[in-house]
């Protein structure tokens, strides 16, 4: 039975989270159920599915990886997959051992879609260079031992300012559970003048515990699963019904707009000219 690589995305907020659930709508749950539906994988274990990162609910992603069994060739496959809900996209592809560890990749990348600073871009980018090395991440997790250290080797994360709001980029091998949230959290935290840059320093030195907020999931996408070996199948899509899926979700978002402009009425304002 060939085993596969793939490459995939979604969108966050139409799921309750990666892991299946009872009573619950997840990424996994549906795409077990697929993978049967459409005859891609057989048996009790579905395929031997495997995925290098679990996200948490309201988190989307553009590059996950996820490992199976199937008959299917390559072209097949791709096309099979993305035929089992349009708010996933399968995008590339290889065939991989079967000892293939799929979480045993080069690096992940972060990236989160942040409002307009209030405070100093100096400031925030210097708050982003902490995190350059290996760092204690105990303030930056949970569950984690509190009597320890817990490292992780951070390659980078940096702030890229433009009119539409903050680009935060995160690169690391691997995380705990929450770090990417509670690293935007501290750089709001530095940005509102609430951390001293020296307690973010020596926190991440191990000298001191932080206690953080963690950064709301919406704006957070997966952005990629890094592997040494490149891809060797690229999907030729989208197809008609994710277009219509994409389609359907931009004009909610422009009759969203609409609506919230019709409710902010008055001298100046883009609603005040609707309600007139």
């Amino acid at each position: 039975m060939p085993r596969w690589l793939v490459r995939f995305g979604y969108d966050g907020a139409a799921w309750d989270g990666w892991a299946r659930q009872p009573g619950h709508t997840t990424v996994e749950g549906e795409l077990r159920a697929g993978l049967l539906r459409h005859h891609i994988a057989r048996g009790p274990d579905v395929g031997r599915l495997e995925v290098a990162s679990r996200t948490d609910r309201g988190v989307s992603a553009r590059g996950n990886a996820l490992a199976l069994d199937s008959e299917l060739g390559a072209v097949p496959l791709l096309r099979a997959l993305n035929g089992i809900s349009p708010r996933m996209f399968f995008t590339a592809s290889r065939e991989i051992d079967d000892g293939y560890r799929v979480r045993a990749a080069v690096r992940r990348h972060y990236r989160y879609f942040d409002s307009p600073g209030s405070g100093s871009a100096a400031a925030r980018a210097a708050a982003a260079r902490l995190f350059r090395g290996t760092v204690d991440v105990r303030s930056f997790g949970r569950g984690l031992p509190t009597d320890r250290c817990t490292y992780r080797a951070v390659d980078s994360v940096t702030v890229r300012e433009s009119a539409r709001g903050l680009r935060i980029d995160v690169f690391a091998r691997s995380y705990v559970w929450g770090m990417v949230r509670k690293i935007v959290g501290a750089i709001h935290e530095v940005d509102a003048g609430r951390l001293p840059l020296d307690e973010l320093r020596r926190a991440l030195a191990g000298e001191l515990r932080l206690t953080l907020p963690m950064a709301a999931p919406e704006p957070l996408v997966l952005w990629e699963v890094e592997y040494r070996e490149p891809w060797t199948h690229r999907w030729a899509g989208p197809n008609r019904h994710q277009l219509r899926w994409w389609s359907d979700e931009r004009l909610s978002l422009d009759r969203r707009r609409r609506v919230l402009e019709g409710l902010t009425p008055g001298p100046g304002r883009p609603g005040s000219s609707a309600l007139r």
